[in-house]
């Protein structure tokens, strides 16, 4: 038998790439969800596609699916969208492996996630990711939408850090738009926005905005015991954070901080005590 082969072509590699060109981009799909076929929460259906990973570590009594960003981060261009349903009487937690970082984008690119996440009646859905940490000169487009079932339970945690103190870094140059809807029956529970264009920093310098800080964090509570933990809750915030009763199962708690370590100081606490099973494993390495 011959064997043909095609000559390889001469490519000589360009010593310099215009902002103009295209350059390969991080395109990432997941979704997961989970059920109880005997008593106990199990994975039924799994894919994944792309940058996006999904982990299941074992040894809590939900489903704990902990995504991986294998691009290393994100930047102007990558689609990321992952989707997660707990289905009647389970139990989701999804998390992530490390803090996420959005870097630098070259003009006119925009790098886009969406997250979905549904939970059934009786189940109970966890959306625990860490920091979301922005870098000078990033652009981003964020959408997370959550569409509950009567008597589902939902906890989501948001944090973002703007820029690294640590490092000297200063977010003066950001583009982001980020947004929040929770459904309940079809119908919106809970509705948020954020919006940062240009000198971030400035913005957030604004007694009125951000009043200096450098990193803050959204969390939602969907749950009987809501009420019940309004008034703990606000005994554990500084005077920069707040929590507030939208409705008798309806929490919701803002906390602003000077970066993400004093931010941590006082969310963990606060996660800690609304989750029984404790954090994920990944947010104490």
């Amino acid at each position: 038998m011959k064997l043909q082969t095609s000559r390889e072509p001469n490519i000589t590699a360009p010593s310099v790439i215009s902002k103009s060109q295209a350059l390969p981009r991080a395109i990432a799909r997941a979704e997961v969800s989970v059920h109880v076929p005997d008593g106990c929460s199990r994975l039924k259906t799994l894919h994944q596609s792309g940058a996006l990973k999904l982990l299941f570590p074992q040894g809590r009594p939900d489903v704990e699916a902990v995504a991986v960003n294998t691009a290393g981060g994100i930047t102007g261009g990558d689609d990321f969208r992952l989707a997660a349903t707990a289905h009647a009487e389970a139990g989701l937690t999804v998390t992530t492996q490390a803090a996420e970082r959005i870097y630098r984008a070259l003009p006119g690119q925009t790098a886009r996630v969406e997250t979905r996440l549904c939970a059934k009646a009786g189940a109970r859905l966890n959306w625990l990711p860490q920091e979301t940490i922005l870098f000078n000169g990033c652009a981003l487009h964020r959408r997370l939408i959550a569409e509950l079932e009567p008597g589902a339970q939902f906890l989501l945690v948001e944090p973002f850090v703007f820029g690294r103190a640590a490092m000297g870094e200063t977010l003066t140059n950001a583009a982001v738009r980020d947004r929040i809807e929770i459904r309940r029956g079809g119908s919106p529970i809970y509705l948020d926005a954020t919006a940062l264009a240009g000198d971030a920093a400035a913005m957030l310098r604004r007694r009125a905005v951000g009043g200096g800080a450098g990193a803050m964090a959204t969390l939602v509570l969907v749950a009987p015991e809501a009420e019940v933990q309004l008034d703990p809750l606000r005994r554990m915030l500084p005077e920069i954070g707040g929590a507030s009763l939208l409705g008798p199962d309806l929490l919701v708690l803002r906390l602003l901080a000077r970066d993400g370590f004093a931010l941590r100081q006082c969310l963990v606490p606060v996660l800690e005590r609304l989750l029984p099973a404790g954090l994920p494993r990944t947010w104490m390495l």
